[in-house]
């Protein structure tokens, strides 16, 4: 289970119910163009008693080089009223907010969002791709050789990993395959609470989240820009490098599940790129980073001990 899409932060006492993601079934293949509906949101219910103010906030699929997003509609209760935010250029949040809501009501806020994936094929010839040199590269690049939540790359031993995995590979092509095949080989896969890569190092064991972690800590000590992408249910990394004439560009691969590296058979949308997300804190708190952008629920209880019931939906739609 992927457990950084069903964080919540509630600000008054309430039951949240999150609603699992439709995994659809990965019979795709890189190189395909596949159209998907998602429909995205929060559905609200109150059985005593009354609130005001209540605003949810979700991640949602936005547009990338590999993904085009379109809203085909919307299920939205009256005095309902949806917006969009982009944080940190590497997700984008919807906030849906509801004035009130009375004993024995239900609110609805639900998108429906039309996603086109053209799922990334490995190049042809991979031989010509080198690492970036930083220093004249885009600024932003240089945030994902940083550490972030969970990816602890500059620790000691994922330093000293980063000098010997791979490090006799000529072709930059080779040693970033041969991180991600060392990862693959060191840590077995199994879900477990969140953990990060220094963890996964030393138990041996992860889920697809620790799994990237490792890899992206390892290349990132190794002076090779890496990051998470997410999806429902799941994430896989990404890694940077450079063609012969210097244009970058970003490659997937995916260290836990189904073998793929340089290419993505993965059709679900995706959700966020990086980990590394300024994230809103609770009431009197400051903001804090964050590896994936929550799933966020307030409102004002017009008197003590009400419970609503918060539902997120994150559905693939026949």
């Amino acid at each position: 289970m992927f457990r950084s899409c069903f964080l919540a932060l509630v600000v008054l006492p309430a039951a949240i119910a999150t609603a699992q993601f439709h995994e659809p079934l990965i019979t795709t293949r890189p190189g395909e163009t596949v159209v998907q509906r998602w429909q995205v949101g929060v559905k609200v219910s109150l059985p005593a008693g009354g609130m005001k103010n209540l605003v949810a906030t979700m991640p949602i699929p936005a547009d990338w080089p590999e993904q085009k997003v379109r809203i085909m509609g919307e299920d939205l209760s009256p005095g309902a009223k949806v917006s969009y935010q982009t944080i940190d250029d590497g997700a984008k949040q919807m906030t849906i907010t509801f004035p009130k809501i009375g004993a024995g009501e239900e609110l609805r806020g639900l998108v429906t969002f039309e996603i086109t994936r053209k799922l990334q094929e490995k190049p042809a010839d991979t031989s010509q791709f080198q690492l970036p040199d930083v220093k004249k590269s885009d600024r932003k690049l240089s945030a994902y050789l940083a550490p972030s939540p969970y990816i602890e790359s500059t620790h000691g031993e994922i330093r000293a990993l980063a000098r010997q995995v791979g490090a006799d590979e000529k072709k930059a092509w080779a040693r970033v395959e041969a991180i991600y095949r060392w990862v693959r080989g060191r840590v077995q896969y199994k879900e477990e609470p969140l953990k990060g890569a220094l963890a996964a190092l030393h138990d041996g064991t992860g889920d697809c989240d620790e799994l990237s972690s490792l890899f992206i800590a390892i290349c990132r000590a190794a002076g090779i820009p890496a990051r998470t992408v997410r999806l429902p249910t799941h994430c896989y990394a990404e890694f940077y490098l450079v063609d012969e004439k210097g244009a970058g560009q970003w490659f997937p691969c995916q260290p836990a599940g189904t073998e793929a590296f340089g290419e993505m058979p993965d059709p679900r949308p995706i959700l966020q790129k990086g980990d590394n997300i300024l994230c809103q804190a609770p009431l009197g708190k400051k903001k804090e980073r964050c590896r994936f952008l929550p799933q966020n629920f307030t409102a004002v209880p017009l008197a003590k001990g009400e419970q609503p019931k918060v539902e997120f939906i994150c559905q693939l739609l026949p």
